[in-house]
């Protein structure tokens, strides 16, 4: 199964909308053929696998890292072709959490006369597919927010400036974080203070993320850098502003979400991408954007790559939660992991269950 885990990640980042997954076809514990899910249309693990062990399959067992699909996608269901290639037993590392198979494809297999297991390294599947987990469970992405701070909690100077405050090494490796994104989110005051494109260019990438800009009052300008390329959402509160059609031409699609304050409606934005299929968001933005997420209960963890380095009590902070009057009111988080990147410290800090 570890086998299997790591095949499905070599999907990390063009599995999207579906899961990542892997599959080992195994007999007396020699592995006969092995697959897995490279991109949407295309053969699912079981697929691949089963079509590397051949006749060899029957009566082998296919240790699979997501409860094979029992339902007619782009792809005909995973658990025709285990039936149809004779395989006896199957492990599943977690049920398939798409109320279209959500433990149908196993009961099937069991009715079918499969030896059927599942749970073997759930926690690790459930990890690589938390986007997908998260979309069908909650019905929203898995939003994580990403910062570049240094070590007092600084994100920018006073005046703005903030290139670079962390190393080449963390930007490379903050590149990777948005590859395996469906959606990298920023809002209007980054994108008027550092025109940033919002793409991954630091390492090999096979599918740019959809990039989307937070902007209540529609003041982006067309010749804004994040627009080249098309692949742009604008999410705005107003229905009509004399630059939407500039806008339109230079190839953004206009989202219209307003809340009752006039702002962008932060939540029905999370639904609506889920509602396009995208597993992982992440959010490259300030401390207003980052603030608001927090603020509506949307960010599930935060990407932090801490700088050794002092900016002061003047300098911009992480996130903006408004006053706080206890430490009870703070956010609870829980250190996932903690990594040197080049000079700097990368964290990954997950918002605890219940915090608030």
């Amino acid at each position: 199964m570890a086998r299997a885990l790591a095949l499905a990640a070599r999907g990390l980042e063009t599995a999207t909308p579906n899961p990542r997954v892997g599959c080992v076809v195994a007999r007396n514990g020699a592995v006969l053929g092995e697959g897995w899910h490279v991109r949407a249309g295309e053969p699912h693990a079981e697929v691949h696998a089963l079509r590397a062990a051949g006749a060899a399959a029957r009566g082998a067992t296919a240790y699979v890292s997501l409860e094979p699909c029992n339902h007619h996608g782009r792809t005909p269901p995973c658990v025709d072709a285990l039936l149809g290639a004779g395989v006896t037993r199957v492990v599943a590392a977690m049920t398939d959490p798409d109320a279209r198979t959500a433990g149908a494809g196993l009961e099937r297999l069991r009715a079918a006369g499969v030896q059927v297991e599942c749970g073997l390294l759930a926690p690790q599947a459930r990890e690589l597919n938390i986007g997908f987990v998260s979309r069908h469970e909650r019905g929203r992405p898995w939003l994580r927010v990403k910062i570049a701070a240094s070590l007092d909690g600084k994100t920018a100077l006073a005046n703005g400036a903030s290139q670079w405050i962390t190393g080449p090494a963390a930007r490379r490796d903050g590149h990777r974080w948005r590859a395996r994104s469906c959606v990298v989110i920023t809002g209007i005051g980054t994108l008027e203070g550092d025109d940033p494109q919002l793409t991954v260019r630091e390492v090999p990438c096979q599918r740019q993320p959809v990039r989307v800009v937070v902007d209540s009052r529609l003041r982006i300008t067309p010749r804004a850098r994040i627009l080249g390329g098309g692949g742009v959402i604008v999410a705005t509160a107003v229905r009509e502003a004399p630059q939407a059609a500039a806008l339109e031409a230079a190839g953004a699609e206009l989202l219209c979400l307003p809340d009752a304050h006039g702002k962008v409606d932060l939540a029905a934005l999370m639904g609506a991408l889920a509602a396009r299929g995208h597993n992982e968001v992440l959010a490259e933005a300030g401390i207003h954007l980052h603030g608001a997420l927090a603020r509506a209960a949307l960010v599930d963890e935060y990407l932090l790559y801490l700088a050794p380095l002092l900016l002061g009590d003047e300098a911009r902070g992480m996130v903006g939660l408004g006053a706080i009057e206890s430490l009870a009111q703070g956010t609870r988080l829980e250190l996932r992991e903690l990594r040197r990147v080049g000079p700097d410290l990368r964290l990954l800090a997950r918002v605890a269950a219940g915090a608030a």
